[in-house]
């Protein structure tokens, strides 16, 4: 392979047809996911790489950034990006790209899949059936949708999809976001509320924010305090944005009824966690966008973003295009 190519650390699940179009254009240095790269990389390889493919489970903090000195682009398979430095990239001049609105329709799917598991008890409906109570008489009556209220915490792409899939149960649907969305509101898709307001209206309250040091344990006791004890947490955002043990304390004490959680503080979820023991959680393995369509339109953006911005090309989606377009600080 010729070495005039430049060299990219690559530290997610690409498919063979994508890692060959990356291997036509760039020398790659093969990480496994979740791995510091500022220890599994080879000081050579450190030194030459110029582009990094990786998963939230990367670490791209500024220990990461700081060994990887000739680093332009840090491509994450991710629409969130909390595993990385994004001031210390822009600082350095370092393109930070993620994969945002083509997991848009997965997240939102399995958004509206726990609230229907949540108000229909599906999944204790399955074991009382493997159990055999159905045979001793009719399982327990669960909740209808049409007229309950779905509180949104967060309008941005995923939650205004959401709201349109709980238009079609017949919920009202309320929202609040930091900057109201004014074309969903006339387009009567959701109602605008203050941050309480939304707390005290919500029989579904879903949370729809990046994380971040404001949004940070942002969903804690106060919160379920203020909400129905009726009310039911569904969270398909970013763990840390709940303040888990104060969700575990609240449904222990039944102030509120139930959560659907597909992320949590800590990933994999240890099966000793109470929320494992709660037949009123429904829980998934952050599977929000674990779909074999959603995954490859994922993939398929992060390597054109990285291939791109080692080309000079405009990436498709960038989180901070001042370095893009010559704002940023020279590179470090």
């Amino acid at each position: 392979m010729p070495q005039s190519l430049p060299t990219v650390i690559v530290s997610a699940p690409v498919p063979p047809d994508l890692r060959s179009a990356i291997e036509a254009a760039c020398r790659i240095v093969d990480v496994p996911i979740g791995q510091r790269l500022d220890q599994a990389v080879s000081a050579a390889d450190r030194e030459a790489a110029r582009g990094v493919l990786c998963t939230v489970r990367t670490p791209m903090n500024a220990d990461a950034l700081d060994a990887l000195p000739a680093v332009s682009v840090v491509s994450n398979f991710a629409v969130g990006y909390d595993n990385i430095d994004v001031p210390r990239a822009t600082r350095g001049g370092v393109l930070v790209c993620n994969t945002p609105g083509v997991l848009d329709r997965a997240v939102a799917d399995l958004t509206m899949g726990f609230v229907i598991c949540l108000a229909r008890d599906m999944v204790q409906g399955d074991a009382y059936v493997r159990r055999g109570d159905w045979l001793k008489g009719p399982a327990p009556l669960t909740a209808d949708l049409a007229g309950k209220t779905l509180g949104l915490l967060g309008m941005g792409r995923i939650g205004r999809m959401v709201a349109r899939r709980a238009q079609a149960f017949d919920m009202r649907v309320v929202y609040h976001n930091r900057n109201r969305d004014t074309p969903s509101e006339e387009l009567g898709l959701a109602a605008y509320r203050s941050r309480d307001e939304l707390l005290a209206e919500a029989d579904f309250l879903s949370v729809h924010v990046p994380l971040s040091a404001e949004t940070r344990g942002s969903v804690g006791m106060r919160e379920f305090a203020a909400m129905k004890r009726s009310a039911y947490l569904v969270n398909t955002s970013r763990g840390p944005v709940v303040d888990e043990a104060a969700l575990i304390r609240a449904l222990q004490e039944g102030r509120i009824a139930g959560a659907g959680l597909d992320v949590m503080e800590r990933e994999p979820l240890d099966p000793a966690s109470p929320l494992c023991a709660m037949p009123n959680v429904v829980l998934q393995a952050h599977a929000g966008s674990a779909t074999v369509e959603t995954r490859r339109a994922m993939m398929e953006l992060a390597v054109a973003n990285l291939l791109d911005a080692l080309a000079g090309r405009q990436p498709r989606a960038m989180v901070n295009p001042a370095v893009r377009d010559g704002m940023g600080a020279a590179h470090a």
